[in-house]
């Protein structure tokens, strides 16, 4: 069985990020780039799939411009067997790339497709659902637990009342939660390694899709600065203060 893994470019989770002084985005300039983290949950469980022997093939794949070189080379020093990029200087947006992984997905027919259930920069939470749409796969999101055997995947999905089952005929695709799998660090023989496995370049126009934007950002402004806070000298003046100045006590 073969675990196709959609993975995108972020910004480093540990950077703060800046917005441009006109307002129009996210200013990149220097900026340490990485693996969105719910995307690096996604590949370290298609490696335990393939190291279980459920999988024999893992394959990652960006969509973007050619700096997602550099984050595909990381999912293939973390254990995918080969990577595609689909290079693109366009904005890429969630039904865009929806429908470019439909056409790699007709091409590879691999028997999961695992994705992270949204990225820390868009937030949007939308690409695997439009994607299982597209496909017509069935689909297992905001996996805690995923199970595969005969024909099978058991996902064990965190809603918000609790935990919930569900058993999905193959192939499927599955959204992963925090809570899936605690992702492993890149070994230095196995960043040696990546540079030697397959690396596949390919078009938007070599798939015949049109990823142009469907929506426009007019803005972004960033939150506003908190206030400084102040010390009181006791509880009396601290509840003082919640009572009449904050007014969040009676």
């Amino acid at each position: 069985m073969k675990v196709l893994v959609p993975i995108k470019r972020v910004v480093d989770a540990n950077v703060k990020v800046r917005v441009k002084a006109d307002g129009t985005g996210i200013d990149l300039a220097n900026v340490k780039m990485a693996v969105n983290p719910f995307c690096e949950i996604a590949i370290e469980e298609a490696v335990r799939l393939k190291e279980a022997g459920v999988a024999e093939e893992v394959v990652a794949i960006s969509i973007g411009a050619q700096a997602c070189q550099e984050q595909l080379r990381t999912c293939l020093a973390l254990g995918a067997d080969r990577a595609i990029l689909v290079q693109t200087d366009a904005e890429m947006q969630p039904l865009a790339i929806a429908k470019a992984l439909k056409a790699i997905y007709d091409r590879e027919q691999p028997g999961v497709v695992i994705f992270g259930k949204q990225s820390i920069d868009g937030d949007n939470g939308q690409t695997g659902q439009m994607f299982a749409a597209f496909t017509g796969l069935a689909q297992g999101t905001f996996a805690s637990e995923l199970t595969i055997a005969d024909g099978k995947a058991q996902v064990v999905r965190e809603v918000d009342g609790g935990l919930q089952t569900v058993a999905l005929t193959l192939p499927v695709v599955v959204t992963t939660d925090l809570r899936l799998n605690e992702p492993r660090y890149a070994s230095l023989p196995n960043i040696m390694k990546a540079r030697k496995k397959p690396f596949e370049i390919v078009s938007p126009e070599d798939l015949g899709v049109d990823v142009a934007p469907r929506f426009t950002v007019e803005s972004v402004t960033p939150p506003p600065q908190r206030a400084a806070g102040v010390k009181v000298e006791s509880v009396a003046e601290l509840v003082d203060k919640l009572k009449n100045e904050a007014k969040v006590i009676e």
